[in-house]
């Protein structure tokens, strides 16, 4: 049994005439199409780049670490090619660099500035909903494509990250396009069609590592079985893919390994200056067990009770207060439509391309929500983008099925079903927000139900009631995730954990293993892993369109926009007795209570509020440095990196607990007369404040490695304090008298 989705794409016979010219078939697209069809695509595209684009550049350098990371390979090849921290190569972020490539090209061109940064990414998340679109065409109706690619661009937490300088953008728009060149294979069983499949997935593994593997046993397993020529060949293609993959992910690997380690950067994130220690340990089975040496959880995350130092693990994870908000809004409507399209398809021949796209895109969309639902290690809201793409096609792909088979009665009621689960999902996400927009869940349930009750009738209604009703349907299924996205727009996103949504759409809490934290938003509840478990006092401030600021035990919580006061002294049990009060955080003063500038959470979250006065001090004979200062902690390091323009060696990496430089190393460079200034505080909670130490460590969270601690050590005991405002610099080119 055929369907007229397996055919081959169609194309009118006509006599021989003059091909038209490139820029009339880019407006008008396939000669069956109808005329509306191509430039509502482009209209699609044009829409989703503006919006985008709308106040990009409220968030400024996004993720400093990241931003730190492309002002340094703007400045230096090798630094491009490593994907160091630092124009002068001490130590790299804890990913591959390719995801920093089309950003520091761009910063090259343009200028250090946050739209040079940040529109790359734009462009990726455009692409992606170009791919998305194209891959349901191809097999479906225009609208059913027009649907999936509406779908992706208006999924807060995809509005978010094609905003956003995290690797999670590149990573997103390759997987689509591996989902793409598989469904291709498919349909003709060209070799190169898995070729590109597989380079897709080896550039997406040097964006990200192995998470770009998560979706390799569904595109393996669907093309062994549906793939259109006899099973050796099959076989073998699939080892040219393998082959590509390899290739295109590990020539990199390759070179940085075989480098000699003496002449090239740290690598970030590893604790014995290794790539691939980094790929399987902190970024690969780390993410797995929650077993991540060096990270800012520790190690040993663990499944029990079904929480962790990264919120609530277990199967309803994706639909949690942590997450839901974020890309849940179509999943249950999603999970009907793919069962549904299964059924439908059930008894097409082996290589039905109309099944193998469900199978592909669906599977992915499984794979990777199970990954996600029980990974005990660090793991982030945003995360979920990965999802977007695979629900988006799955919605389309199911509502452009079921609508042609409308005549059929089940179709109906599964398009009902679809609706009620999406308009009932919302309502519960909207209702978790209750004063956002109070009005709009009602809508959203009734007009659901509404839908759903002239789905039932769908066979026997008149086309044009049959519209209406899959119309209000859609509107009711969009209308939730359309206003967290046009919030995420409006709103500033900064720091290393952004959130998609209002204030409260998002509510990660840093439980201690067991337990559950009870929010970002409004204090950290659940207490910081290792630490003792307080309710945050932070009073944020929101500035005019930003969003809400976020309580902090001891201080505000920058990352999203706020500054606060606290009011509380915390008492972290491990490693240190420093939690916000008692420290100084990058830029912080060391006052009891007090978060200095926008330094948010000790580099977990944000860096420091460079003055012009300390921008000053830095500039000051920076040509004769390699590295103008030092600070603990990469986030610390970044803010006055991006500030000056001038390398900042980042000591301990991400959050001061990689071993790297050493403390001969460290004392070698200023000998060298390499490194200008020291810069108190960073890593996570390595403050030096007036009213107790906080070297050690953040309740227990990481905090600094023993070499950071003894750098600072050293420096302190060795050099003269220069005080600039709320910062302590001390100079190393100045000995300590006395």
């Amino acid at each position: 049994m055929t369907t007229q989705y397996d055919q081959p794409p169609q194309v009118a016979v006509v006599p021989p005439a003059p091909r038209a010219p490139l820029a009339r078939r880019a407006w008008r697209g396939r000669p069956e199409d109808p005329s509306w069809a191509r430039p509502a695509f482009w209209a699609l595209l044009a829409a989703t780049f503006v919006l985008y684009l709308y106040n990009l550049s409220a968030s400024g350098f996004a993720n400093s670490f990241y931003s730190a990371a492309v002002q340094a390979g703007s400045t230096s090849w090798k630094a491009f090619f490593f994907g160091s921290l630092d124009g002068g190569n001490a130590i790299t972020v804890d990913k591959p660099s390719a995801f920093l490539w089309p950003m520091e090209l761009s910063v090259r061109i343009f200028g250090l500035n946050s739209w040079a940064v940040l529109v790359p990414q734009v462009l990726m998340g455009t692409g992606a909903v170009a791919v998305v679109y194209a891959a349901v065409r191809r097999r479906f109706s225009a609208v059913a494509g027009l649907v999936a690619g509406a779908v992706l661009a208006l999924t807060p937490v995809a509005a978010m990250m094609f905003r956003f300088n995290n690797p999670d953008a590149m990573l997103a728009l390759l997987m689509a396009l591996a989902c793409y060149f598989t469904v291709r294979a498919v349909e003709d069983g060209r070799t190169r069609w898995l070729v590109w499949a597989g380079v897709a997935i080896g550039f997406a593994f040097l964006a990200k590592t192995l998470q770009a593997f998560l979706i390799l046993p569904p595109l393996a397993i669907v093309y062994a079985v549906c793939g259109p020529v006899r099973f050796g060949r099959r076989l073998g293609q699939l080892a040219l893919a393998t082959l590509a993959l390899v290739v295109s992910g590990g020539w990199w690997v390759a070179v940085v390994e075989l480098w000699p380690a003496s002449s090239r950067p740290y690598i970030g994130g590893s604790q014995h200056n290794s790539f691939l220690e980094l790929t399987f340990g902190y970024n690969g089975l780390g993410r797995i067990n929650g077993d991540e040496t060096g990270s800012v959880g520790g190690g040993g995350g663990g499944m029990g009770g079904g929480g962790g130092r990264w919120g609530s693990t277990g199967w309803d994870r994706m639909f949690g207060a942590e997450v839901g908000g974020q890309v849940s809004w179509l999943l249950p409507a999603a999970l009907i439509l793919l069962i549904a399209g299964l059924w439908a398809t059930r008894k097409l021949g082996r290589t039905s391309v109309t099944r193998a796209s469900f199978l592909v895109w669906g599977g992915s969309l499984l794979i990777t929500m199970a990954v996600f639902s029980f990974m005990a290690g660090i793991f982030h809201q945003y995360y979920t983008i990965a999802l977007a793409p695979y629900l988006a096609a799955v919605v389309g792909m199911g509502a452009g099925l079921l609508w042609e088979r409308r005549r059929e009665s089940w179709a109906g009621w599964a398009l009902a079903a679809a609706s009620v689960a999406s308009g009932a999902w919302g309502y519960v996400l909207l209702n978790r927000t209750s004063e956002y927009l109070p009005w709009l869940k009602w809508l959203v349930l009734v007009g659901g139900l509404l839908a759903a009750l002239g789905l039932l009738f769908l066979g026997r209604a008149p086309r044009n009631l049959a519209l209406g009703a899959v119309s209000l349907g859609l509107v009711a299924a969009l209308a939730g995730p359309t206003a967290y996205t046009l919030s995420t727009v409006n709103s500033a996103h900064t720091g290393s954990i952004p959130t998609a949504g209002p204030a409260g759409a998002s509510m990660m809490g840093f439980g201690r293993p067991g337990g559950r934290g009870e929010g970002m938003r409004g204090g950290f509840p659940g207490g910081m892993p290792g630490g003792q478990s307080q309710r945050g006092q932070g009073q944020g401030q929101t500035p005019p369109g930003g969003a809400a600021g976020q309580g902090f035990p001891g201080g505000g919580f920058p990352g999203q926009g706020g500054q606060g006061n606290g009011q509380s002294k915390g008492q972290g049990q491990q490693n240190g007795q420093g939690f916000p009060g008692g420290q100084g955080f990058p830029g912080g003063t060391g006052e009891t209570g007090r978060m200095g500038g926008a330094g948010g959470a000790g580099g977990l979250l944000n860096g420091a509020s460079v003055s012009a006065k300390a921008k000053k001090l830095l500039l000051a004979d920076a040509g004769s440095y390699t590295w103008v200062a030092a600070s603990t902690g990469s986030q610390n390091a970044a803010s006055y990196q991006l500030a000056t323009n001038k390398a900042v060696m980042a000591i301990g990496g991400f959050n001061g607990t990689d071993p790297s430089p050493t403390l001969a190393q460290f004392k070698q460079y200023v000998a060298d007369g390499k490194i200008h200034y020291y810069i108190s505080g960073g890593g996570m909670g390595g403050g030096m404040g007036r009213t107790g130490e906080a070297r050690g460590g953040f309740g227990g969270m990481g905090g600094n490695s023993g070499t950071a601690s003894a750098i600072s050590t050293w420096v302190e005991a060795n050099f003269k304090k220069v005080t600039v405002g709320s910062a302590t610099f001390y100079d190393l080119t100045q000995k300590k008298t006395g």
